[in-house]
């Protein structure tokens, strides 16, 4: 048996998304062997994060500087927008290095059954980026889901009294898939193929 300060760390990593129970007790496991190399880096990495963790006032990314690398990046084309659901979306496209523009996470997604209607997302930011008139093409990059694909209806509604061009991209991407467990083919793909929005 484990003492209750191995046991409360085991219990505490099993709620990271993709470890369950007994992966988090294999890297406890690890960990405690490794100790003296892995963890002193690991509690130090996480410690400067928890520090320096900051939300980009601009997009919505999760970065350690506001604004994050990607809206401060002087290579990026501002006149794009790709509207993510989520920070790990923003990652998953940014990883591909297929989309040079910038991006804005709305923080989820519509969904009547979960009580979260249009106040609840960053809808009011994006629009006041496209007012500001430096935006040509908004890409809506919502996940292949029901709710997902309500969502992009209601910004290109939202979208379609400024002087923008929305598209979205291709469908392919599998019906209930999320972005972020995609490969980097089949975003690219995606991203190739994106087309207006009807």
């Amino acid at each position: 048996m484990a003492s209750q300060e191995i046991d409360t760390l085991a219990s505490a990593l099993a709620r990271l998304p993709g470890l369950g129970p007994r992966s988090a007790r294999r890297a406890v496991l690890w960990l405690v062997k490794n100790r003296a190399g892995a963890l002193p880096a690991l509690l130090e990495a996480l410690d400067a994060v928890s520090q320096t963790l900051v939300e980009c006032d601009t997009c919505g990314n999760v970065d350690t500087k506001n604004p994050c690398g990607i809206c401060a990046d002087p290579k990026r084309d501002e006149r794009a927008i790709c509207v993510v659901e989520d920070v790990a979306d923003v990652w998953a496209l940014d990883r591909a290095r297929l989309f040079e523009g910038r991006y804005h996470v709305l923080g989820g997604r519509l969904s009547a059954l979960d009580g979260i209607g249009p106040e609840d997302l960053a809808i009011p930011a994006l629009l006041a980026r496209v007012e500001n008139g430096a935006v040509d093409e908004v890409v809506l990059a919502m996940n292949a889901t029901l709710e997902g694909q309500t969502t992009a209806h209601y910004l290109a509604e939202r979208l379609e009294p400024h002087k923008v061009r929305i598209t979205q991209l291709a469908h392919g991407l599998p019906v209930g898939g999320e972005l972020d467990y995609l490969d980097e083919g089949t975003l690219a793909q995606a991203l190739r193929a994106r087309r207006p929005l009807d």
